[in-house]
């Protein structure tokens, strides 16, 4: 009789050989899973009913089904596991905590950085401006299981009554802005500031990139580790910020310099960036805008058209708000209640939503359009549909559509 958590099967053949959930693991293939579990030590040293290739993809699914608990997630799947000779039992809540507890975050987090990264060919409509390739970075924050260790580590946000009603993590984010496709990510608590996470995104961004991003983000500093990177930078800042005119340009911008704080007042080892300023007209007013770019030549990237590519910054606002209130659903709390399972969630929402753009991505290249003319949630339904259907397939068949790395 199969004990509770595992699948008689054949001599041989084992419930991760057999587990396949349509286009994660199109995205995620076992091998590739099988190396970041290795490389991160994460792997069993006996035989479990739940072996770590199992619990990365039932984190994904997790995911996937956000809001259905945990026994609901391991039946989709298992879904179709069964056939008359076999049969499957759903592991316990208890066995799946644990089960995860082993893993841990680390699979996760080099799964993302393994796979994530922007995905628009030459083709891709929408994602480029001139021979840049455009991509942003923006900040949210996530509400958390209301535990002493959450609240202990990443803290509550204060409002005028007192503190929130749960604890958040703070996530900061670089997307593809042409295809919505997250490929650098950072979590911490809210003590910590979006601008100090986003420099570790920096690894991230190289020559050809466009970085756009708003006024939260700017200071010399930051600006300086940004450009280092090869990147050039499109970056808002603040109407009070002091940007003398060194220069008129042609097309109404004008060159200026910034400088490290010490350097302020004597205006020692200047830096020149570019100025352009705008405003745009809403109801009753007129909001002055004005960015610093590192795009200093006005025939290589008219103001008119950098004014006017700023509005693609929010296309992360977006995405963000595709995993916050789609995948993950409406005003709904991170499922864990500790701090190593807040950002093994958090990156799975993210693995899940890369591997659904990049979907998208390529039904749009197929169709040659551009892949904002695709559903997210309308995608992601189809997606979801998926799972119990390609819930099992034979060890063979799984190798060999899915698995770089056969045998």
């Amino acid at each position: 009789m199969a004990r509770v958590g595992q699948v008689k099967s054949p001599a041989g053949e084992r419930l991760s050989d057999r587990i396949a959930i349509g286009v994660l693991t199109q995205a995620f293939p076992p091998g590739l899973v099988d190396e970041v579990i290795a490389e991160t030590g994460r792997g069993e040293k006996r035989s479990r009913l739940l072996p770590a290739r199992v619990v990365v993809y039932f984190v994904l699914a997790m995911c996937l089904f956000f809001g259905q608990g945990y026994e609901e997630v391991a039946r989709l799947l298992g879904e179709g596991l069964g056939d008359g000779r076999r049969s499957w039992r759903v592991p316990t809540t208890a066995a799946i905590g644990r089960a995860r507890r082993r893993l841990g975050p680390e699979p996760l987090r080099l799964l993302f950085a393994r796979v994530c990264r922007p995905v628009a060919a030459p083709e891709t409509a929408g994602a480029w401006y001139r021979r840049w390739r455009v991509v942003a970075m923006d900040g949210t924050t996530l509400d958390l299981a209301d535990t002493e260790a959450n609240d202990a580590f990443f803290g509550r946000p204060g409002t005028g009554r007192g503190t929130g009603a749960f604890p958040q993590a703070r996530v900061v984010g670089l997307a593809e802005c042409g295809t919505h496709c997250v490929f650098g990510s950072e979590v911490g608590p809210l003590s910590v500031s979006e601008q100090t996470l986003s420099r570790r995104l920096f690894t991230h961004l190289e020559a050809g990139m466009l970085l756009l991003a708003d006024r939260g983000f700017y200071g010399f500093e930051l600006w300086q580790q940004a450009r280092a990177t090869g990147a050039d930078l499109l970056w808002r800042v603040r109407k009070s910020a002091n940007l003398p005119v060194v220069r008129v340009l042609d097309d109404g911008s004008y060159l200026s310099t910034v400088h490290a704080e010490p350097d302020r007042r004597s205006r020692r080892n200047p830096v020149t960036v570019r100025v352009i300023e705008y405003t745009l007209a809403r109801t009753g007013d007129a909001t002055l805008y004005r960015l610093v770019t590192t795009l200093l030549d006005p025939k290589e990237a008219p103001a008119a058209e950098l004014a006017a590519l700023y509005a693609q910054r929010w296309e992360i606002e977006t995405t963000l708000d595709e995993i916050k209130t789609h995948q993950r659903g409406p005003k709904l709390v991170l499922r864990s209640k500790y701090p190593w399972g807040v950002e093994q969630e958090v990156y799975g929402l993210l693995l899940v939503h890369h591997a659904i753009r990049r979907l998208m991505h390529q039904a749009a290249l197929h169709e040659g359009l551009d892949p904002d003319r695709l559903s997210f949630t309308r995608s992601l339904r189809v997606v979801r549909r998926q799972v119990p259907a390609q819930a099992a397939l034979s060890p063979r068949t799984t190798r060999r559509s899915t698995d770089p790395h056969p045998g």
